[in-house]
């Protein structure tokens, strides 16, 4: 199945196109083509290309068409680009890669209630969606888009919500931490792990982190008990006593050793690096998986039996309340992502240039005029 139309002809467009009449003061425009970054084939940062004329898609009921003003780069995004999902990926090329946006809603669904035109939002899309949000107009369902705080930038708002969404789901909806418990976040100078050191201290626990040098000033500031240089310090002599909850957002066999070792019975360990889509792209989907799944109990019952602990596999997943309590700690200026660079959507190969070689260790964020 085609995903994206392009380079089509004005009156075919108009004929084939899904048609948004948009209203900004007294003027009326119809909008059926966009800009989007468009991924033809997996490869370096060469493959992207930004093409004029990409098809607006029709809305189902629960969605909402945004106009996006800024959108960041995450590390799904570059391996992605780089053949990571190739599996799950490959017969749906092209594509268009980006998760984060924060823009103005353009248009809504029939069954879109909470959301209205001409209202500025932010969010974050699942991370298998192909139509992504590098792209002028990109469509979300309802719940995947919440009000962008006022106190907040778009480009600021754009980094947000995929990493804290992620962080989200493993301390709230996982782990279920609460006030009072110890929390190590393996890796907190990633956008990830900075995000769950931030919603843990506003949940009230004992936060304890490792991290590089060049992010411990800015670590501690986030009101952390403990931030541990793993480059110049022995986690396992500094770190003492024992854990509710465990993020590993590095995901190596080391990490996961250390980490698993400081919980607590009946703690949780969760890793971002689970093996499902690196295994499918291995072996194919119909191998791969269920070599993932087996792989995945497997650890889950050693880890129960030996340690009493649960462990998981965590991911992003879309969840109103978790984005509705991003945007209150947003708002209050609880959570924050740093940005190190912005770029214009037009240099967008630059940008992952950029990340490929590691000259950004932080955020990066794409501006669309």
């Amino acid at each position: 199945m085609q995903i994206l139309k392009s380079r089509c002809s004005k009156t075919a467009s108009l004929n084939r196109a899904r048609q948004f009449l948009f209203n900004f003061g007294s003027v009326r425009f119809l909008v059926t083509t966009c800009r989007a970054v468009v991924l033809p084939r997996f490869g370096g940062p060469e493959v992207l290309e930004l093409w004029p004329d990409v098809e607006v898609p029709q809305l189902k009921p629960n969605e909402v068409l945004v106009r996006a003003r800024a959108v960041s780069i995450n590390p799904l995004d570059t391996r992605m680009r780089s053949g990571y999902g190739r599996s799950i990926f490959e017969p749906l090329l092209p594509l268009i890669l980006g998760r984060d946006i924060s823009g103005e809603v353009a248009a809504t669904g029939t069954s879109v209630h909470s959301l209205t035109v001409g209202q500025e939002v932010f969010g974050a899309l699942h991370p298998t969606a192909v139509r992504g949000t590098y792209t002028d107009y990109a469509v979300l369902s309802e719940d995947e888009l919440t009000a962008k705080p006022a106190s907040i930038t778009h480009v600021e708002a754009s980094a947000i919500p995929f990493a804290a969404l992620t962080a989200w789901r493993a301390l709230k909806s996982t782990a279920r931490i609460t006030e009072g418990q110890r929390l190590l976040v393996v890796g907190g100078g990633g956008a990830v792990g900075f995000a769950a050191i931030q919603l843990g201290v506003a949940a009230g626990c004992h936060v304890t982190t490792t991290c590089g040098s060049q992010s411990r000033d800015r670590i501690l500031k986030a009101g952390v008990e403990q931030a541990v240089d793993y480059t110049s310090e022995d986690v396992e002599v500094v770190i003492k006593g024992k854990f509710d909850a465990v993020l590993d957002t590095i995901g190596v066999p080391e990490t996961e050793r250390v980490g698993v070792n400081f919980l607590k019975r009946g703690g949780h360990y969760m890793t971002l690096q689970g093996e499902a889509a690196s295994l499918a792209d291995k072996c194919g989907l119909t191998v791969g998986l269920p070599i993932a799944t087996a792989l995945l109990l497997k650890k889950q019952i050693q880890c129960r039996y030996s340690h009493g602990i649960e462990y998981s596999w965590t991911y992003m997943r879309a969840d109103s309340d978790g984005l509705d309590e991003i945007r209150r700690l947003s708002e209050a200026g609880k959570l924050k992502i740093p940005i190190d660079k912005t770029f214009p959507i037009t240099q967008v190969r630059e940008a992952h240039q950029a990340k490929d070689k590691r000259l950004i260790p932080g955020k990066v964020v794409l501006e669309l005029d």
